[in-house]
């Protein structure tokens, strides 16, 4: 990619906020409910759809579904009228064309560019989970449908939580003033167990029993260096305010034969340099092998001092410019009810927010990673960007 191309991804804020100009409100009044379709209703989708009217008083209004059991029981959590909740393969573009203003994306992320098209060429606002792709094609695809979003005047966002909060948002802007100095050398990692046990039943539908355990499916979820350990890399993307010019690695995966864990393909490590522009060289290492040492940490190093910031934990630098963040933040929780407000607040308030590009940006680093991994030789940024590479699922999605 070229820098002016890689500049575009950091138009936006320290945040990654990019606002677009004031525009009348799509389907929807400024003191009126803003109506939200959820397309994905399992566990994620059910752990944050509750956000929406609890902080901002829109109403979950629509579901889309291919597994029948999370539908109904969602539509009764959310009393959502059996003629609104949509189930099968097309479910979600019924979802997307059905009367509503936004569409909240909780699906595997092999199915969010798909997922994501289908509600902005419907004109709706759209929110979607992390990572927006599990390949090369498909973050294209994404960035595509970001500026489609945005020539609709429709709000297009993307839920990473480290970048809604303030704390996180203080330390980017001091290690972008220079109070740890020039950046140059990194320390990522994100330590932490297996994500849940094989969520299959005898007899289930091999395609229906890789959805549900897509955190754990090379193809469904991008592998866990895309899936999970995307919350740190975009966190070193942000605070050096780029992307890695190339990366050497490896990876793999252990034996869980006996386990509750044996049936998914995901591997369960990785060891990579990546070198970022400025001669910024960041170790990242990751881990879902125990729970006995759990921490999603990044750490930047310049001759001034250091930045120690942890997912959900200690955020500080130390050095000339010290300064205490926090000794404990709710990141997790937090930062995704700050996301969704800011989604509605920018409906309601005519002012669409997009942050397409800085997301599939740092989804792009995450799949720079695991080329070098599965490949064992190093994989330059632009080499990784020529990739036609399409991962194919190969699943009937009605059960």
């Amino acid at each position: 990619m070229r820098n002016d191309q890689r500049r575009s991804f950091l138009k936006a804020a320290a945040g990654g906020v990019l606002v677009l100009k004031p525009e009348t409100v799509f389907g929807s009044q400024a003191n009126s409910a803003v109506e939200v379709g959820l397309v994905g209703s399992g566990g994620r989708g059910n752990w944050i759809a509750p956000f929406f009217p609890e902080f901002t008083g829109a109403r979950i209004v629509a579901l889309a579904d291919v597994v029948k059991a999370h539908l109904d029981s969602t539509r009764e959590k959310f009393k959502v009228g059996a003629s609104r909740a949509y189930y099968g393969p097309d479910a979600f573009k019924e979802l997307a064309n059905s009367r509503l203003d936004a569409v909240a994306i909780e699906t595997p992320p092999y199915y969010h560019p798909e997922h994501a098209r289908a509600a902005v060429e419907a004109g709706k606002h759209t929110f979607v989970a992390k990572p927006i792709a599990v390949d090369v094609p498909g973050c294209k695809h994404f960035i595509e449908t970001g500026k489609l979003a945005a020539s609709k005047n429709l709000s297009f966002w993307v839920d990473f939580q480290s970048r809604a909060m303030p704390v996180f948002q203080e330390c980017a802007a001091r290690i972008h003033r220079g109070d740890l100095g020039k950046p140059v050398l990194g320390q990522v990692f994100y330590y932490a167990g297996r994500p849940s046990p094989d969520k299959g039943t005898p007899g289930m539908d091999p395609g229906q029993r890789r959805v549900l355990n897509f955190y754990m499916d090379r193809v469904f979820g991008g592998d866990i260096i895309v899936e999970q350990n995307i919350h740190v890399i975009d966190m070193a993307n942000w605070y050096l305010q780029g992307h890695p010019l190339r990366a050497c690695g490896t990876g793999g995966r252990t034996d869980w034969t006996g386990t509750p864990y044996g049936g998914s393909d995901a591997y369960d490590h990785f060891v990579i340099t990546f070198w970022y522009p400025n001669d910024v060289e960041v170790s990242f290492s990751s881990h879902q092998l125990t729970r006995h040492f759990s921490d999603l940490c990044v750490r930047c190093f310049g001759i001034k001092g250091a930045a120690d910031t942890h997912y959900g934990g200690l955020v500080r630098i130390t050095g000339e410019n010290a300064w205490n963040g926090t000794e404990k933040d709710d990141t997790f929780r937090q930062g995704a009810i700050n996301n969704v407000k800011t989604f509605i607040d920018s409906i309601k308030n005519g002012k669409p927010v997009n942050n397409a590009e800085v997301s599939a940006e740092s989804n792009l680093t995450a799949i720079l990673g695991r080329m070098t991994a599965y490949r064992k030789q190093p994989v330059t940024w632009d080499e990784m960007m020529r990739s036609t590479e399409r991962l194919e699922a190969k699943v009937t999605l009605r059960w």
